[in-house]
């Protein structure tokens, strides 16, 4: 079971064939029509919706280790609260390419979007694995 960004990175180094890592970025807002009881909890830190905010697609190599991706996004002035990460496998020995990455990483972006999260890795900002009710 991945519950870490490194194990994460352990396990891509295992696949067969070389990966190409999707990342989706979302912040945790609340909808304006939020209950009094949705606010409440939502101070909590519980409940709201996840807004995606940034995308990306990276080689392994470029972000082996989770700081670089914090720096980085914190270079594009975006606050955020869980990342979702997602895997795509190269074929013949040939890491997938950003052009490559372009629809999949669309469509993931999408799929955030209509809370449809069950295939994708989602971490906090220290890089563990949460769990999303």
């Amino acid at each position: 079971m991945i519950a870490s960004y490194s194990d994460l990175m352990q396990a891509v180094r295992e696949q067969p064939e070389p990966q190409r890592l999707l990342f989706v970025f979302c912040r945790a807002e609340l909808p304006d029509e939020a209950s009094d009881e949705e606010k409440a909890a939502f101070e909590r830190g519980e409940g709201g919706a996840l807004t995606p905010v940034i995308c990306v697609d990276k080689a392994p190599a470029e972000v082996s280790d989770f700081s670089v991706l914090l720096d980085e996004s914190a270079q594009t002035g975006q606050s955020w609260d869980v990342v979702f990460i997602a895997a795509m496998a190269g074929r013949g020995g040939i890491e997938p390419s950003s052009d490559e990455a372009q629809q999949p990483l669309t469509m993931m972006v999408e799929s955030v979007r209509m809370g449809h999260v069950g295939g994708y890795l989602p971490l906090d900002r220290e890089g563990q694995a949460v769990a999303l009710n």
